[in-house]
């Protein structure tokens, strides 16, 4: 190959590339969007849990949603006072306020108090058990037991008592719904801490087959329904269901009645009342599985 052919070659790539160079410049400069600063600023300043409890996909986007003024800081149930105070201070915005959510279970039947009818053994998990025969409850409705709730869960918030019920430590909750999504049977759900009357139970089977499997089983006697003014509380399916847009009618008077302690009160510090006329649980041991009958996994 002559040098004159070399130098042909050298000069077309070098206008290729002069070429190329100038378009992406221009294409740069034509289809730029401009990001602000802040965004990345207040993302370094978040908790980085990505839990979604703001209503974003994560803490980038809330950060984003922040800087656009879509939403304040006080809606990241993760932060600190002290981060979302720093935050708004950084943005020169109010703190805002958002109700504190924390997740509840429709369900107050553990070993101790629901029928087993079948022994399950396989992995230690309520989605595997439900798969096979239902997990062995007698209540196709009831917890399972087998600590899906707390593995899901990334904050510590929820642990299981010894009669195999997760308890939620309000506190440490973020109502980021993993344990919501984990649940088979759907017993988790996200509440406002004002929805202070709550029903325990998920129960749809008629009172006598409600009885049968388990003693604090709402049995739809209607006395709730009957007691709540303005219509609180409604027997649905043979279950007592809250409704929440009254619920600043609802009061103690619901659970007065209740003979199984199904519907309770919850206070603000996370306590749970029952009503004077709510059978008292005294036992302490689990009940006796029903068959022997074993599910394996």
């Amino acid at each position: 190959m002559s040098f004159s052919s070399i130098a042909i070659a050298g000069l077309v790539m070098f206008g290729l590339g002069v070429t190329l160079a100038v378009t992406l410049a221009v294409a740069h400069r034509k289809f730029y969007v401009y990001e602000d600063p802040r965004i990345d600023e207040i993302e370094e300043m978040l908790p980085r849990n990505n839990c979604g409890a703001c209503g974003t996909g994560g803490c980038r986007a809330f950060a984003e949603a922040l800087v656009s003024g879509k939403l304040t800081p006080g809606s990241c149930t993760v932060s600190t006072p002290e981060i979302k105070e720093a935050i708004a201070a950084h943005l020169g915005v109010d703190v805002g306020a958002q109700e504190k959510r924390v997740a509840r279970l429709a369900c107050a039947g553990g070993r101790n108090v629901a029928w087993v009818r079948g022994r399950y053994a396989g992995v230690e998990s309520c989605r595997a058990a439900a798969l096979i025969a239902g997990g062995g409850k007698g209540c196709a409705w009831g917890c399972l037991g087998l600590g899906d709730c707390q593995r899901a869960c990334d904050f510590n918030a929820i642990t299981m008592n010894v009669h195999g019920l997760p308890v939620v430590n309000d506190e440490r909750c973020t109502a980021c719904n993993a344990c919501v999504e984990e649940c088979p049977r759907d017993l988790f759900s996200l509440q406002p801490v004002s929805h202070h009357l709550w029903v325990a139970c998920k129960n749809q089977a008629p009172e006598d087959q409600a009885k049968r499997e388990c003693e604090v089983a709402c049995v739809a006697c209607g006395r709730c329904e009957a007691d709540s003014p303005g219509g609180v509380v409604m027997v649905v399916n043979h279950l007592a269901v809250v409704d929440y847009s009254k619920n600043l009618l609802a009061s103690k008077v619901a659970i007065q009645r209740c003979p199984t302690g199904a519907i309770v009160w919850i206070e603000e510090s996370g306590e749970i009342m029952k009503g004077p006329e709510a059978k008292k649980v005294t036992r302490k041991s689990p009940l006796p599985i029903a068959q022997e009958t074993v599910a394996r996994m």
